[in-house]
């Protein structure tokens, strides 16, 4: 019985050391679970005809929004390390149409970056990346995956509101 809870103590305890070394790889995954969700609550709100609809010529559409969203993930991924799945065609991703075809595609981006985030070293969170946009380290790639993915949940919010979808967590 004493080797029994010697061996889960020290079973914790490397547990914990783990959950320490990725905290903040686990932390962001956890805050961009959240938004993953209620962007995908809200491309299921949205009526078929309302995936083409946008506020004004030369923005982007409710469906082309939703894309950028799925596009961003693989974008910020890959200046990381992590190439998009090889079923994934970068240049074709603006010519999916459809809202079961936009939230498969968008569902299947977030499942990917989020098992990515995960695979990004502690040690490695320092480490300079150029992304194009900025340079700034991994840690700050991550955090831009997490507010890119915020940013857009955002404009889908208004654009809802616009449309008179109300986002289903605040009904």
């Amino acid at each position: 019985m004493k080797k029994l809870v010697v061996s889960a103590f020290m079973m914790m305890a490397v547990a914990f050391t783990f959950a320490q070394d990725n905290l903040a790889q686990s932390t962001v995954q956890a805050v961009l679970t959240g938004n993953q969700a209620q962007v995908i609550q809200l491309a299921e709100a949205f009526s078929e005809e309302q995936y083409d609809w946008r506020p004004m010529e030369g923005v982007n559409s409710v469906g082309e929004s939703l894309m950028h969203v799925a596009g961003g993930n693989y974008f910020l991924a890959s200046k990381m390390g992590f190439p998009p799945p090889a079923d994934v065609d970068m240049m074709k991703l603006g010519e999916i149409k459809g809202k079961e075809n936009i939230i498969a595609a968008l569902k299947k981006s977030n499942e990917f970056v989020l098992a990515k985030i995960m695979e990004v070293e502690t040690s490695a969170l320092n480490e300079e990346v150029d992304f194009g946009f900025a340079k700034m380290n991994k840690l700050g790639g991550l955090l831009a995956i997490m507010e890119h993915n915020g940013e857009h949940k955002g404009q889908l919010i208004a654009y809802a509101r616009s449309n008179g979808v109300v986002p289903p967590w605040s009904k």
